[in-house]
Formats: C-alpha cells, structure tokens, sequence
C-alpha cells in the first residue's frame, strides 16, 4: 500500500500524512486581522484583572481558535493530551489493567481485563475510584484519571476504591505493568464450520490479530468467515489498510484522500490476499466507525463481502496530526475520504459549540428507505448506497428491549454501581459451583433481587415481575463469562442476536462469495404491490 502516515487515530478519527515540526502557512492573514490579534494578546497579558503567564495567554488564544472551527474532530492537544491521545489508540500501555468510565459524575469501573494487576489484586466493575496516591479523586475527569493512573511500567501507584457495602475505601497498591487490550479477544466456531471474529477496535496489532484468528479458524475447518465490526470506534488507517489487504487482491483500491491543496493520495491492496477466496460477511451497526468503515466499503465495493447489520456511523473526513514545539500538537481536520467507488460516506451532523448534537441514527434504516441514497456501483455492478456511512447489503435491526423492560433498566439506573457490583459478586459466588455447559437456573432471579433489596436498590416488585427475561439475560451472561468464557457467552447470546443469527443463516447457503450475494438477494422482502 502507499502509505506514509505514521500518527495513530482515536477512536473515529482518520489521519494523513503530517509535515514533521508543524505546518505551514499557505497565505498571510489580513494585516489588519493580524494586528487586531497582536492588540488583544498585549492587552490581556498587560490588563487583565488577574496576571496570566505569556505562556498561558498565547495557549489560550491557540485553543479558542481551533475551538471556534466549531469541529468536533479538530483539537489541540497538550503535551498531557497528546500521551493520552496517543496511549488510548496504540493498544497496550503501563497501566493497570482496567476499563473506566465516567457515571453519574464519579469514575467507575466498567471493565477489567484479564492476566492484569487490576484483576489480580480483585477489582470489580462498579467499583469507584476515590483517590490515587494521596489525591482526592472525586471530581476528576476521565482524561485526569487515566493519565495519573497510566505510566512506566514497574512503577508503583496507589489507588482508593468505593465500593457498595464496605464501609470504608479500598486501597490498592499496583504495579504497573504493560497492559494490552487485544483487538479481538476471541474467535470462535459456529454451526455450519462458520469461524466467527469480534473486532472491537484498530489498534496496532489488530490486522495481525485478525490473520491470527482467521488462519486458527480454517485449520479448524471454517468454510467462511463472519467479521464483527459492530461498536467498532475505528483507530489506525493503517491496520484498515493492512486488513483489507488480507482479502482484496493487489493493486485494488482500499480508499482515496481529498485535501483542499494537493493531488488525490489513493491507498491499495499491495500484496496477495491471504484468505481471498473465504466467504466473509461483515457485521455493521451505526456506532462502526472511521477506520472501520473503510474496510466495509472497501470490501463491499469490491464484492468481496456481504455487508450486513444496520448502516453505520458515517466518519468520512479526515484528521491530520500535527507535531508543534514544546510538546504540543494540533488535530485537525483537512479532507475527506471516499471508498473505492467514489462514495463519501461524511454523514451531516448539527454541531453546536464544537459538539454533536444528538440525532437519531439509522437503525430503523430500511430496505426500501435506503433507495432514497446516492446510488453506486460496484465492480460486479452492485448497487451500493453513499449520503452518509455504510448502508449495508442486507439490513437487520437489532433485538430491542421490551416496553417492559426498557422501564426495569431505567428503573435501576440510579443505581448502576449497586447493581454492577451485587450482580458481579453473584456471579462470582454461582460460578464456583457450576462446570461449563450448565443449565441456567430461573431461581436465580429471585436470589438476585433479594441480594439487590438487601443493598439498598428497591425497584417495584411489578417492574421484576414484568420483565423476568432482561434479569435472566443480565445474570446468564456474567455467569457464563467467569465459567467458561466471553466466547460461550457470545454462543448463548445468539438466539438474542437477531443480525448474526441472520449472517450465520445466508452465510449457511452458500459456498462461495457470489453465493451470498445470490442469497441474500433471494432472502430481500420484496416490495409489495400497489393497490389499484
């Protein structure tokens, strides 16, 4: 592939070639713009109520201009900013080993991976950090906490945990270690000798680690392959690139880049395709994004996958990432990219003081609603849908909650960390005295909202009683995951999976990759006639 970029992405952020030590200018601003930023910098850092550092007021004059873009991609980052920046699209770092989030203002544990000190020293989901080393952590932001909590490996920190139950806090003392978060965590097997890979985001290995998976799965004998992209934020072009290269044959176009100045970069296929003749399916659905999307449309363009799910996020511009003195480094957007058939997949968005405003998504995109987009083509003469994301050959929505249980999880919601940790801790207890392949038992219902009333979380017994599957589901799943794993939980989960189980169908009727666009067409509803 021609590539040359060298900066990572985060998530649902694409990046181009950076000039190394800043940009440059193309034109002069107006003299008298000029002059008027020179007047306001001199009279705030010699006026100003208060005295700023020259420092500060120059940092400042930076961060509202790039801010006044009103862009959501765009960004200067700190030299603080530009780790985290960096930290969170490469993979693996120093850190602990835990995924955190921020609920209801306080910073909670949402995730702990596995093999790590955070899960050696017993760390649960729902726990809260309150302090790190001698700081009062309450308040702090994600970015705040992350960056005191990550550092060298071998290094030692201390951290304080609130946890429902226990009186007093915890406290921690890690060391830190390298700590990688696999872009596919597992793969599995299917009915059908189907081989199944969750990507789950494209950080530096995760090519790698999806050739990894694939070639296990064909020596077990998979005869086609389903790629999960779903919830996938995107992360490095070049893992997208690389990727695609694994399917598409050489000297196939994988992306074009459109800058206001400068030739078109086009970006392809530059060796053999390792598994170029596997049927492959991927799995989109609207939170798909960035990186991606360009291996969907790519694969897509081409026919060399079915894409199936609901259309995606819809990140078409592209980000450059520009190294500045003193450690400092802006992001900003500077173009836009279009897959193989010349579709810009850039979905409109209102943004109001440089951030989104919600919208609803289109996850209730049909097949006859997505012949209102642009129309393309693809190699075969596949007609193929532009106007924002990618609008998938087969469209499937996903399972929704009942009316009923929608009430239930909101019900619980004000309690989330009361309930994440009585459930974890649940879990835990069953899963001692079961062996992989256990039955679930619907008595554990009633013990599970006994343990919930006896921490504090009263919810209206009819709310319960009206949605006993949403508790059965929340219980089986962790179950499952401490006794037999995430890919068992993923098998149990399939009945409740409505677009796998719809990949896993086509993807059974055929044997080659034309035979699933053959299926598929075959399996779209038709439109029904008109009345007379």
């Amino acid at each position: 592939m021609t590539r040359s970029r060298k900066f990572a992405v985060a998530a649902a952020v694409l990046l181009v070639p950076a000039l190394a030590g800043g940009f440059v200018l193309q034109e002069h601003a107006p003299r008298s713009g000029a002059l008027l930023l020179d007047q306001v910098l001199s009279l705030v850092s010699d006026r100003y109520v208060d005295s700023l550092p020259t420092g500060d007021v120059y940092e400042k004059a930076a961060t509202g201009l790039v801010r006044e873009l009103n862009d959501p991609y765009s960004q200067l980052f700190t030299p603080e900013e530009l780790k985290n920046f960096t930290t969170n699209t490469s993979g693996h770092y120093g850190g602990i080993g835990m995924q955190i989030e921020s609920q209801n203002g306080l910073i909670t544990v949402s995730k702990v991976f596995p093999n790590t000190p955070a899960e050696a020293a017993g760390v649960l989901e729902g726990d809260q950090i309150v302090g790190v080393d001698t700081l009062n952590a309450r308040g702090w932001t994600l970015t705040q906490t992350s960056d005191y909590l990550t550092g060298t490996p071998g290094t030692k920190v201390k951290v304080r945990f609130a946890r429902p139950g226990v009186a007093v806090p915890i406290s921690v003392e890690f060391t830190r270690a390298v700590i990688h978060v696999p872009a596919v965590p597992y793969s599995m097997m299917l009915s059908g000798n189907i081989g199944y890979i969750p990507l789950q985001q494209f950080n530096e290995t995760a090519a790698r680690d999806v050739a990894v998976a694939a070639r296990a799965l064909r020596k077990q004998g998979a005869r086609g392959i389903i790629l999960d992209e779903r919830g996938n934020p995107g992360g490095y072009v070049d893992q997208s690139l690389a990727l695609a290269g694994l399917f598409l044959k050489k000297g196939q176009e994988i992306l074009s880049v459109r800058t206001r100045t400068g030739p078109t970069e086009v970006d392809s296929a530059d060796g053999s395709p390792e598994f170029g003749g596997v049927p492959l399916i991927v799995l989109t659905d609207p939170s798909t994004a960035s990186a991606a999307e360009i291996v969907a449309g790519a694969l897509q363009d081409h026919d060399r996958a079915l894409i199936v799910g609901q259309t995606s996020f819809g990140k078409g511009l592209v980000q450059s990432v520009y190294p500045l003195d003193d450690g400092y480094a802006l992001k900003l957007t500077t173009g836009k990219w279009y897959t193989p058939s010349g579709r810009s997949i850039q979905r409109e968005r209102k943004v109001v003081d440089g951030h989104f405003v919600p919208m609803p998504l289109d996850s209730a995109e049909s097949n006859e609603s997505k012949k209102k987009r642009p129309a393309f083509r693809s190699d075969d003469g596949r007609v193929v849908y532009g106007g924002g994301g990618i609008t998938p050959d087969v469209i499937v929505p996903d399972d929704t909650l009942t009316t009923a249980e929608l009430a239930l999880a909101k019900a619980l919601a004000p309690k989330s960390q009361e309930v994440y940790v009585t459930l974890y801790a649940f879990a835990l207890d069953l899963s001692h005295h079961l062996r992989p392949g256990f039955a679930y038992d619907p008595a554990w219902r009633a013990e599970f909202i006994k343990r919930l009333d006896g921490k504090g979380v009263t919810v209206d017994p009819k709310l319960y009683a009206n949605a006993p599957a949403y508790l059965d589901r929340l219980i089986e799943d962790r179950v499952v995951r401490f006794v037999e794993g995430d890919s068992a939980a993923k098998r149990r989960e399939l009945r409740f999976d409505a677009p796998l189980e719809k990949a896993i169908q086509l993807m059974e009727k055929a044997k080659t990759q034309q035979d699933l666009f053959r299926v598929a067409d075959a399996s779209a509803p038709t439109t029904s006639p008109k009345k007379p």
